[in-house]
């Protein structure tokens, strides 16, 4: 190895960490691995390294020696209490103008206080969003650092090689001033919350409703991946259809348990955005569905004694088709306006300074919410950087428009034969209220007013306003 040292360090060797070691080097970059287990270390050097650039340290001190100076080393660990213990232990070694990075999921709360704490010894700190799984990890994720300017100078040329490319461009840029990158991470996975909620609703009504099996539901997801709803998401739901069972010979999706599970940060969305007072509701509710699918044992014994509707769909199955399509791309983008008008809000509430046309323009490759309507999202915020809510964009708005028809008629059929469809549901309702002129919040600020003295605002009148309603 030259002497002048390795680039950057990873530290921590799980999926996530090893991959991208192994994308670094790849791409020229000699890279420095550590992990807490040091026969971790060994298994990856002995299987997976090769002829790369990379060298262990096996203990601590050896592995901070092995980093160029200025060092950067990239933590690459469980986000929480794991991140805290690698900070603490590698503190002793640290010095002015090294550099960590926290690659991880961590809440953005956490990288504020980390980047604080670093910051009294003249240590950066970066907080880096990764996106697009073990794939994206080894070939090309989407990365979504925030921080200072001079932290991501310092490894540019690192993260814009590792990241996927789109066009001749890197799925990688500096995002904004401090915690942005885990912010704009947060948001991201709560959008993808929201689509896999969407996606998941229109199998139930397919499979529960027209009774289509694995095989024809490959198909309709296969060519709706072909056009406008071109997606990872819609890719990968396609394949998961032709899938075996390798024990059993059948469909691997129908031996799978109807319970999602969740690691918390669509849940952290939610309660930011009603923090800030931004309405998520199809990311609301995809959380709210996670939730419920938990409690299993309760809904087999509530099946046995709440009665339904008849699951079967009588009408022309290739006309719902066109509709369910149309009104999953409706949803699509109300679930892709909710999690950008949250980023707007939290970028004035945080000081961010995020751009929201190059959020759009790094999600487009590498990370699991890309598909082709970021195009028209990035167009529409290239076009008026001030824009309000993508609904107020003419295309999309348009666009959303034009299948809004055929929304409230699979929201009808979904009411009609029971099938459980509240993302859709909630995303023509999240239209519907964005685009009332009047709400009923007059009577709830009314009973406000009546129960609790609260005060209320007039139509016709600046101020404050008190009645006393009982009176007469």
């Amino acid at each position: 190895m030259p002497k002048q040292g390795c680039e950057i360090g990873v530290v921590g060797l799980g999926t996530m960490g090893r991959n991208l070691a192994l994308n670094f080097a790849d791409h020229g970059f000699r890279v420095a691995v550590y992990n807490r287990t040091a026969e971790k270390t060994r298994e990856f050097m002995a299987q997976e390294v090769g002829p790369r650039h990379i060298r262990p340290g096996y203990e601590l001190q050896e592995f901070i020696g092995l980093l160029r100076r200025p060092r950067a080393l990239l933590i690459m660990v469980s986000a929480g209490d794991a991140v805290d213990a690698v900070i603490k232990e590698i503190w002793p070694h640290l010095a002015a103008g090294d550099l960590v990075i926290d690659g991880g999921n961590s809440h953005f709360t956490d990288t504020n206080r980390r980047a604080r704490a670093l910051a009294v010894n003249k240590v950066m700190f970066m907080g880096l969003g990764v996106s697009g799984g073990e794939a994206g990890a080894r070939y090309g994720p989407s990365l979504m650092p925030g921080g200072p300017q001079p932290a991501y100078d310092r490894v540019a040329p690192v993260l814009e090689a590792a990241a996927a490319q789109v066009e001749g461009a890197p799925c990688v840029a500096l995002l904004g001033r401090g915690s942005a990158g885990h912010y704009v991470k947060m948001v991201h996975n709560g959008i993808e919350y929201g689509l896999m909620e969407l996606i998941a609703e229109t199998y139930d009504l397919l499979k529960r409703g027209l009774g289509m099996q694995p095989e024809e539901l490959h198909k309709v997801y296969t060519d709706w991946n072909q056009g406008e709803l071109s997606s990872f998401l819609l890719e990968i739901t396609a394949r998961i259809f032709l899938k075996k069972d390798e024990k059993t010979g059948k469909p691997l999706i129908d031996l799978i348990l109807d319970r999602a599970k969740q690691k918390g940060t669509g849940m952290w969305t939610s309660w930011e955005a009603m923090d800030l007072q931004v309405g998520t509701p199809t990311i609301d509710i995809a959380v709210v569905m996670r939730d419920l699918s938990g409690y299993q044992d309760e809904r087999l014994a509530a099946a046995q004694v709440l009665t339904s509707p008849n699951h079967v769909f009588g009408g022309d199955r290739a006309r719902f088709l066109d509709k369910l399509k149309n009104g999953l791309y409706a949803g699509m983008i109300a679930t892709y306006a909710q999690g950008l008008a949250l980023l707007k809000r939290a970028s004035a509430t945080y000081n961010y300074g995020l751009d929201l046309e190059t959020v759009a323009r790094i999600w487009r490759g590498g990370c699991i919410i890309r598909a082709a309507l970021l195009e028209d999202i990035r167009a529409a915020f290239r076009d008026r950087p001030d824009l309000n809510h993508l609904f107020l964009d003419p295309k999309l708005g348009s666009e959303f428009m034009t299948r809004q028809q055929d929304l409230r008629d699979v929201v009808g059929v979904a009411a009609e034969l029971g099938v459980p469809a509240p993302g859709l549901m909630l995303s023509l309702a999240y239209f519907d209220a964005y685009r009332s002129a009047r709400l009923p919040a007059n009577l709830i600020q009314a009973q406000r007013d009546y129960f609790g003295a609260h005060t209320f605002e007039r139509v016709d009148a600046a101020g404050a306003f008190h009645a006393q309603w009982d009176e007469d």
